[in-house]
């Protein structure tokens, strides 16, 4: 088996019974924010995309990419696909004109067979409404002599299946960096900021060593790693490699550092782990465990440490007439009113989702007016609108209303641009762009960021369905003096594989959650609690 990094999650995996090209990110992605690190525009992208099958692990635009997959991949691919609730993907690849599908079944093994040979696959399909819009995925391939788990930033609760299904794992690819607007939007206090990046920065690298010690593959290859942010107004976001602090309030480590952190905290031995530099272009060839040729198109090092700050100059320099291209398709800040066109695509989704509106609980203020990178300034191009989930309408801000608990500003040319494209999703659109502000009194609202990103009649359906179901809390675990259930309140992973206590507080490392064991409240958002006890001696 060859496997080949064509960037980001991106890889195209040869085997004699075919190639399977996976997530083939290449343009900028988010409003122009995300670019993939380092540089992958110099592939052969028409030769990649005369692939025998295609994998889109989910519909966030680093891994679906439009206009990639329409002009560069071949439309005679097959086309695996993940089993989800809501058929998105699908009629997305549809629409680009894709006909073939192999539709899997979650954490089923499929022999799938072509011209070439047959090969055995499994996609294991996260459904919650958490996991990107409505769907995120991890691919497992083998074609009989080596087993490639591709996890990319998927975050599977159990992965018990893969070595049920496939024995061995000869070669892991996982995400370890951030990849969200958090902490760097909120209005807090510039060291509260920092410290909470830090806290965000590690936790990220914990969990891919955790899913690293649980899958126990021969080879690990840290992929899915940061963007690079090469607008002006969001340069300050990547890490120069510098050491300073601001890198290390970054939420966004590279493949460098957390490869220093797998020899650091033991995830690479010598023996059972080993971690794998890749960059755009590299490849790696294997044969079952043995490695037999790892190959790069340049030093790695020429984009990593002392490098990096170069590096990142001169794709700043590269892109920045592309940026300015893509600035160009947005919409104008001024226009038609927006508050019918806001009442018209809000509405209907909080009268179709009783549960989750009454869990967003509170109006919600929504500030469109001059954010990063807008155009417009002064009081006279902002408007201020108000969600009002308790009563289900979208309405103008009045002197009765106080402050927000939570509120987002958002550039006019943003929200004008979403509505324009019918974009059903402004988590996978405005939002991972960091191309806005926000502030919150109080935890995190899970409900709330669900409802930006299911805003079709399907999609909230579906979303306030699932937060409905019962899920069974009844199995318990003892651990460091505590009697708790075993599923995680928030997505039902294994606190005993996930789940860290310090003193009375627990955190689960699949998503950075945390509870007050003692009293069971959930710490990090509304809702949630969890049953634990202390066990007496």
């Amino acid at each position: 088996m060859q496997i080949t990094s064509v960037g980001h999650a991106g890889f195209h995996i040869q085997t004699t019974a075919g190639s399977i090209l996976c997530d083939p990110w290449v343009n900028p992605a988010y409003f122009a924010s995300w670019i993939p690190f380092p540089d992958n525009t110099e592939l052969d992208w028409a030769e990649l995309g005369q692939c025998d099958y295609l994998y889109v692990s989910h519909l966030h635009r680093d891994h679906f990419d439009e206009k990639n997959l329409r002009e560069n991949i071949s439309k005679d691919a097959t086309v695996l696909l993940p089993d989800y609730p809501v058929p998105d993907l699908k009629r997305e690849l549809e629409a680009l004109g894709f006909t073939k599908f192999v539709e899997t079944v979650d954490s089923t093994k499929h022999r799938v067979s072509g011209p070439k040979g047959d090969l055995d696959v499994m996609i294991i399909a996260l459904r919650a409404p958490a996991d990107g819009p409505i769907g995120d995925s991890g691919l497992v391939v083998s074609d009989g002599e080596t087993t490639c788990f591709n996890m990319n930033d998927a975050r599977p609760i159990d992965l018990d299946v893969v070595h049920d299904e496939f024995g061995h794992v000869d070669i892991h690819l996982l995400q370890y960096s951030g990849a969200i607007w958090y902490p760097m939007v909120y209005d807090i206090p510039r060291k509260s900021k920092a410290n909470f990046a830090k806290q965000k920065r590690q936790r990220g690298m914990d969990r891919a060593r955790s899913y690293i010690e649980q899958v126990d593959a021969t080879w690990v290859v840290p992929s899915a790693g940061p963007p690079m942010f090469l607008d002006d107004d969001l340069y300050a976001l990547n890490d120069f490699n510098t050491g300073s602090e601001s890198d290390q309030a970054s939420i966004f480590p590279d493949q460098a550092e957390f490869l220093e952190q797998m020899t650091t905290h033991g995830t690479d031995d010598g023996k059972t782990h080993r971690g794998l530099m890749m960059v755009s272009g590299s490849t790696v060839t294997l044969s079952g465990s043995e490695l037999l040729e790892l190959s790069h198109p340049y030093p790695p090092e020429e984009v990593f440490g002392e490098n990096k700050a170069g590096y990142l100059a001169r794709m700043k320099a590269k892109f920045a007439p592309i940026i300015a291209a893509e600035k160009a398709t947005w919409a104008p800040a001024g226009g038609e009113p927006l508050l019918p066109q806001l009442q018209a695509l809000f509405e209907p989704a909080m009268k179709d989702s009783d549960l989750i509106s009454d869990g967003i609980g509170y109006p919600v203020g929504l500030v469109v007016g001059p954010g990063v990178g807008s155009e417009g300034s002064g009081p006279e191009n902002t408007a201020t609108f108000v969600l009002d989930f308790p009563n289900r309408t979208v309405r103008m801000r009045d002197e009765g209303d106080g402050k927000y608990r939570y509120g987002f500003r958002i550039a006019p040319e943003l929200v004008r641009t979403v509505l324009r494209d019918n974009e059903p999703d402004w988590v996978n659109t405005i939002f991972l762009s960091t191309r806005f502000t926000t502030w919150r009194v109080g935890g995190y609202n899970e409900f709330l960021y669900t409802f930006f990103k299911c805003l079709t009649e399907e999609r909230i359906h579906y979303a306030d369905g699932w937060f409905a179901e019962a899920h069974d809390d009844s199995a318990s675990i003892c651990q460091d003096g505590w009697e708790m259930q075993r599923r995680c309140p928030h997505l039902k992973a294994d606190l005993e594989k996930f789940g860290v206590i310090e003193g009375d507080k627990l955190t689960c490392n699949l998503h950075g959650w945390q509870w007050d064991l003692a009293s069971g409240r959930c710490l990090t958002s509304k809702g949630h609690e969890i049953r634990a006890e202390r066990i007496d001696g």
